[in-house]
């Protein structure tokens, strides 16, 4: 898996002007958000940029952990995914089966099942390979200052809102109901379930890379002392460990796992209301939570301020490993791969009810069924996707961007 850190800069004694401005802002920008919509959204600002800095540090990516697998058989980065997973079950099941956690109301994400999932996450996944990043890692590598992920992340936008104009068309073709695995199996059987499945995932990674290679690729040193978890890197299951715990702690202050892209459809919406265009008679907006969402401020969305927290999150640690550094130096072939993979991006997020978060981790996390369903179907997208790399990226393989 492609890491953004292997050892650390030296001469980071100090916090470095930059690293006190993004500080600065994300604590600012909770203190501002708490006070204007209330406490819990200051919180989950701050639970967003905890999430940006173990992004960072940690370089944990979908995207080149896929692109590695597919094109290496290493399967370092899968085998962590599976850890963040099963943590996040373990950690999940129990509250959503109770329906409760510290007293409050929890609900997962559990979607329907049907061609929109198959179609959506299968475009989402040559997005991954042409945008240089999934969900996660469009924001985080956008806050540790990859001006090409900025190109990604608006079309992304863009792409979101064209999938919600068409959400409607989508959600009429053929699909089952939403189903759990906590509600087939109960708690302890979808875990155990669950378990397995992500076990067999684990062991095929071994089988594959050891066929190939011979041994299990090692993991890369790390330098050792407490300035390491300021400065990175970290290693990569620290970042699945606490993405897990993050997201549980999102599921108890939020009442919901942890999502991204549903902002990025509200961002370009109200952005295209703006110019004066209507989106109140599209289907996706008929829900009477995203309708709501349109008439209210942004930073009373939950996504959004987690989003904003993601950035600016990984915007410090980025600071802090003295790497914040943009380049607008970006080759065209690369700018419309950019182009091209945000559009894919946000389309297919929406037609497939969430990205490589919302759908896969938090959905599997959630017991859903469309979560298998997504990794399955946007895994097969990004063997596309790879296979159409050559076209944008000539030459050497090499990673689009540092992340994902």
């Amino acid at each position: 898996m492609t890491t953004l850190t292997q050892t650390a800069p030296p001469g980071l004694g100090r916090l470095s002007p930059k690293a006190w401005l993004a500080a600065l802002l994300l604590v600012l920008g909770a203190l501002a958000v708490g006070l204007l919509v209330g406490g819990r959204q200051g919180w989950l600002m701050l639970i967003g940029g905890a999430l940006g800095i173990v992004l960072y540090h940690a370089s944990f990516g979908f995207t080149s952990a896929w692109r590695v697998f597919i094109t290496e058989r290493r399967g370092r980065g899968l085998r962590a995914q599976m850890v963040m997973l099963a943590l996040a079950v373990v950690l999940f099941f129990p509250a959503l089966g109770a329906g409760t956690l510290f007293g409050e109301p929890v609900r997962g994400f559990v979607s329907p099942i049907g061609v929109s999932v198959i179609v959506g996450a299968f475009l989402f996944g040559v997005g991954m390979q042409l945008g240089g990043g999934c969900a996660s890692g469009t924001l985080f590598t956008v806050g540790g200052g990859n001006a090409r992920m900025l190109i990604t992340l608006a079309f992304f936008i863009v792409g979101s809102v064209i999938g919600t104009a068409h959400f409607a068309w989508w959600q009429s073709l053929p699909a089952f109901q939403p189903t759990s695995m906590i509600d087939l199996f109960g708690t302890g059987g979808g875990i155990g379930m669950s378990l397995a499945l992500f076990a067999a995932i684990a062991g095929l990674t071994v089988v594959m890379e050891k066929r190939r290679h011979g041994q299990l690729e090692q993991a890369p040193r790390v330098p050792h002392g407490g300035a390491r978890w300021l400065t990175g890197p970290w290693p990569i299951l620290a970042g699945a460990i606490g993405l897990a715990l993050l997201n549980y702690l999102t599921l108890a202050l939020a009442g919901r796992p942890w999502g991204i892209t549903s902002a990025f459809a509200l961002w370009g919406a109200k952005a295209f209301q703006a110019v004066g265009g209507d989106v109140t008679a599209w289907g996706y907006w008929q829900n009477p939570a995203r309708a709501a969402s349109l008439d209210s401020s942004v930073f009373s969305d939950i996504t959004t301020v987690m989003n904003l927290g993601i950035i600016l999150g990984a915007g410090l640690a980025a600071s802090l490993a003295g790497r914040f550094a943009p380049s607008l130096r970006i080759p065209l072939r690369s700018v419309a791969a950019a182009v091209i993979g945000g559009l894919l991006l946000g389309y297919g997020a929406r037609l497939a009810f969430g990205c490589n978060i919302g759908a896969y981790f938090s959905g599997i996390a959630s017991g859903s069924l469309h979560g298998w369903l997504w990794l399955v179907a946007a895994f097969a997208g990004n063997m596309l996707g790879v296979r159409l790399r050559p076209l944008f990226f000539p030459g050497p393989a090499r990673p689009v961007a540092a992340s994902c």
